[in-house]
């Protein structure tokens, strides 16, 4: 098993940046892809970001495309989603995921490809 544990998410204005990182512990040498989610209140869970543990790949969502970024640290087993001109609809709970070689074959940008979850950081966009 693989815990996750959220944090850098707080009160940002639009433009500015927010950098959220995610720390995994417990069965680490299992760790295949690190993912980001985010769900507004009354909306789906929504797809952000995925980063392979152990090759170069990335994947962005429509919304994060452009303005956010994936990146990890495997020495540390920590992922980080830095996030750039931030505008009101980003506001949301972001939660990081993780899919290890025991989780079931899927695509990486489908909730249901995790099988490790954090607890979510909230973050919130406001003037």
């Amino acid at each position: 098993q693989v815990q996750l544990v959220e944090s850098g998410g707080g009160l940002a204005q639009p433009g500015d940046s927010l950098r959220l990182s995610c720390a995994a512990s417990g069965h680490t040498l299992m760790l295949r892809v690190m993912g980001w989610f985010r769900q507004a209140p009354g909306k789906e869970r929504e797809f952000v970001a995925a980063i392979k543990w152990n090759d170069d790949s990335t994947y962005y969502g429509d919304s994060a495309k452009g303005r956010f970024t994936i990146s990890r640290d495997n020495a540390k087993n920590t992922g980080y989603l830095q996030m750039n001109r931030l505008k009101p609809e980003d506001a949301a709970v972001y939660y990081c995921a993780a899919r290890t070689y025991y989780s079931v074959p899927s695509d990486d940008t489908r909730v249901n490809a995790y099988d490790s979850w954090g607890q979510g950081t909230q973050v919130t966009v406001s003037s």
